[in-house]
């Protein structure tokens, strides 16, 4: 089956099959000569490339973001190991640079850009040839090209500048957003479907299967986490809120990773690591097995990432079953792929290509144990929040996806450029410098992070918090920190080194490419075939026993998989059915139920300037270092306050629980500090508090509150049911915003602070910390006024 794309048929004995008028699945039109389009496979492979280094460059300095801030205080034994990188301060004091701004365009640059390009690459170059046909439309490849670096430009640019969404791994903004939707499921979608159509090998090889699902999920999961209502060309609100915004925008979080750098990753190591090793795939029903199992287990999993969280606890107990169900299917196919090594195992000794694909395989499989074992709660309450998750993130990024697209890469280079690779030696160092570097990242991370969940949850004997100050539990990573830098090094190195063998083999093409020209028979319109006639190999006395005995016959002979295999349209449906039914399963009852999300009372809307400090909140990124979600756990509400209850987000657009906590959970932070601390904090954290990694934020206290903007925010809420009186929604916001905002100003000053903040937005920014986790404790207001917002203004 791996060999389908092989025209291991001589063209005699094709064109007497296609003068039969039928061939060995089904009737044949007329022989047929074609090219396939090398051009956009090298475009898509270069660019993969490029934007690799990007993405590893800019995770570098995220990487050293967390060191910086403490490069000259923080000692070990009296030494000071991180002061050289004091020259590096300019990273956390230049806004458009901050940790929270640049870490979105790490995880964008290294999924979208490098990983996405990596797929296009794989699926323009197996595709042609496992369909025997070139790409449908030569138009549409180069739309989908440069339409898709496009989008990275425009978040290259977007994210730095704060235009964002707030929402990990959904980031862009909403015109990005139609840009994608376009790009991917009109300009790609169609050109791989329709290829398929005029395909001239009938039965559709497992890659292809993995290609299409992958194409069909990921439009779906990206319309429907995109949903929102645009206040500006710039900013917009989600048409979900809270918790219900949470389940969708984790719906979405966790089946990116399963459908953009799982799926077609394993349609990639389906095509080519038996190309590579020269041995056809180890087993077709097991690789049958293996993706409806994995495409409709893994739509369910998302969930898994709200434990102990406001989601309703069936959710997240649901998300944990099906996430630990998944480990069948994804080590079903991890074994399928390493056994199809089976004889050609001594390759692995002087072929680099091998050994990226035998490493980046085992990667996957170590991802997809760990996957569902961080799914299971008592793993998940420890794990939560802390770095054992990127650590977990990277070992399947830079792993899986890293070593699987390496590989690839290395394979396509004399294939496509018609020469040979440059330098094999220096492709053997990038592979030892990128699995040394990805050990060296990961273990440190993996150690830091299960330091942080027992420190935070550590008690003395007298049954209080043993770690009570945050910046403890922070300053105990700094070595694994340090540690993982030097491993993030070495992977972009090798890197460095993957591109300049791919320039200089470049360099080496010659001056014209060879095109040969293939044939193969037109495929005509065939019916489906008869199921075979099984008999029952049981004795005559077993009656039910003889049925199914028929019927095992039937699954395992698996004819009816060859039938569908042979009309794409039926497979792409099947696919959707599966992924979308699941879906709606999981999704619906969260928003029709109300029980789901229990009213409070005292909740009450944001008021104008909270809401314009929340969108400056959403802008710098705060979410990416802080939590506004404390679960049921003894440790966290004795550090924190009261658990959090779902009925206190139901005015938050975009929800803000976060994923990771490099600071304090937020989510009772209202009233805890006064409005002077705030301004110091932000103006320079180290004056506040001398360990913080946080950066500065001093442009806060510059840049200025545009009115207009929070009247636009206010009237695109009401719009989407936020109960805003009809004054408030006519004009009167920009007047609350502004006698709000003189009020926290006034406070200031009287406690010795600037003056001239009361048109700053480090004012709307305090007045929605302020607000955070206060209305709980509020006395439900008497009708009408409910939907009346309340200025804070905390001391």
């Amino acid at each position: 089956m791996a060999a389908n794309e092989e025209h291991a048929v001589s063209v005699g004995a094709e064109a007497k099959a296609a003068n039969a008028g039928h061939g060995a699945d089904g009737p044949v039109g007329p022989m047929e000569t074609f090219k396939y389009d090398d051009a956009i496979v090298r475009k898509f492979m270069g660019v993969t490339v490029l934007w690799a280094l990007v993405a590893f460059l800019v995770g570098l300095i995220v990487a050293l973001e967390l060191i910086v801030p403490v490069a000259t205080t923080y000692e070990v034994a009296g030494f000071r190991p991180f002061a050289f990188l004091a020259p590096l301060s300019f990273l956390v004091d230049t806004k458009w640079l901050t940790f929270g701004r640049l870490r979105p365009l790490h995880t964008n640059a290294a999924i979208f850009a490098f990983a996405g390009n990596a797929i296009f690459a794989a699926i323009y170059y197996s595709t042609q040839r496992l369909c025997k046909a070139r790409m449908w439309s030569d138009k549409l490849s180069n739309l989908h090209f440069w339409g898709w670096q496009l989008i990275i430009v425009l978040a290259a640019l977007s994210l730095p500048l704060g235009l964002t969404q707030g929402k990990e791994y959904a980031e862009l903004i909403w015109p990005i957003d139609l840009l994608i939707a376009l790009v991917w499921a009109g300009v790609f979608g169609t050109n791989y479907f329709m290829t398929l159509r005029v395909r001239r090998e009938r039965h559709m090889y497992v890659a292809l299967w993995f290609y299409a699902a992958t194409i069909i999920t990921v439009a779906m999961l990206h319309v429907f986490n995109s949903l929102a209502l645009p206040a500006s060309l710039t900013r917009s609100y989600p048409v979900y809120a809270g918790v219900q915004d949470a389940m969708i925008q984790w719906w979405y979080g966790h089946n990116a990773v399963a459908f953009f750098l799982t799926t077609p990753f394993l349609g990639l190591m389906y095509y080519f690591m038996p190309k590579a090793a020269g041995r056809p795939v180890y087993s077709y029903r097991l690789s049958i097995i293996h993706f409806w199992s994995l495409i409709f287990i893994y739509i369910w999993a998302g969930p898994h990432h709200l434990h102990y969280t406001a989601l309703p606890a069936w959710a997240s107990t649901l998300g944990m079953l099906f996430s630990v169900m998944l480990w069948m299917p994804s080590w079903g196919g991890g074994i399928n792929g390493l056994l199809t090594l089976r004889g050609a195992w001594h390759k692995l000794t002087d072929d680099p290509i091998l050994k990226f694909f035998v490493v980046g395989v085992t990667f996957y499989m170590m991802s997809t144990f760990e996957g569902p074992m961080l799914s299971i709660k008592s793993v998940n309450a420890l794990s939560h929040y802390t770095d054992w998750t990127i650590a977990h993130v990277h070992a399947g990024a830079l792993g899986w996806n890293g070593f699987l697209a390496f590989g690839m890469i290395y394979w396509l280079l004399p294939r496509l450029y018609q020469t040979p690779l440059f330098s094999k030696k220096l492709a053997e160092w990038h592979f030892w410098l990128a699995t040394l570097g990805i050990l060296l990242y990961i273990i440190p991370i993996y150690f830091g992070g299960i330091t942080q969940g027992l420190m935070w949850r550590a008690f003395d004997q007298t049954g209080t918090l043993q770690y009570p100050d945050f910046v403890e539990t922070v300053m105990r990573l700094m070595p694994f920190y340090g540690i993982r830098v030097i491993g993030g090094t070495l992977y972009f190195l090798g890197t460095i080194l993957l591109a300049y063998n791919l320039v200089r083999t470049w360099m080496k093409r010659p001056k014209v490419y060879d095109e040969p020209v293939y044939s193969a028979p037109r495929l005509l319109p065939f019916a489906d075939p008869a199921a075979p006639a099984f008999k029952t190999r049981l004795p005559d006395n077993i009656g039910l026993g003889k049925k199914g005995d028929v019927l095992v016959q039937h699954i395992t002979s698996v004819w009816w998989h060859r039938a569908w295999e042979a009309r794409p349209a039926k497979l792409a449906i099947l696919s959707f059915l599966a992924v979308a039914t699941a879906s709606a399963l999981e999704l619906i009852p969260t928003f029709l139920i109300r029980s789901n999300v229990p009213t409070i009372a005292s909740v009450q809307p944001y008021t104008p300037l909270e809401l314009g400090g929340r969108d400056v909140y959403i802008s710098e990124g705060c979410y990416n270092c802080h939590s506004q979600m404390i679960r049921p756990i003894w440790a966290e509400t004795k550090r924190y306050g009261d658990y959090s209850k779902p009925g206190e987000f139901v005015y938050d657009r975009p929800f803000q629980w976060g994923s990771r906590r490099l600071g304090p959970d937020l989510a009772r932070e209202g009233g805890l500090r006064s409005n002077i601390w705030h301004v110091l904090h932000f103006e320079n954290p180290r004056q506040t508090s001398p360990q913080s990694i946080m950066p500065a934020y001093p442009h806060l206290l510059k840049d200025e509150i545009v009115w207009e903007e929070i009247d636009r925010s206010v009237l695109t809420h009401a719009m989407l049911g936020v109960p805003y009186p009809k004054e408030v929604r006519d004009g009167l916001s920009t007047q609350l915003a502004q006698t709000q905002a003189k009020a926290i100003a006034d406070d200031i000053v009287a406690a010795g602070g600037p003056a001239g903040l009361e048109n700053k937005q480090v004012v709307a920014l305090i007045a929605y910390l302020q607000r955070l986790g206060t209305d709980i404790n509020k006395p439900a207001p008497a009708a009408p006024a409910a939907a009346t917002p309340v200025a804070s203004t905390a001391p």
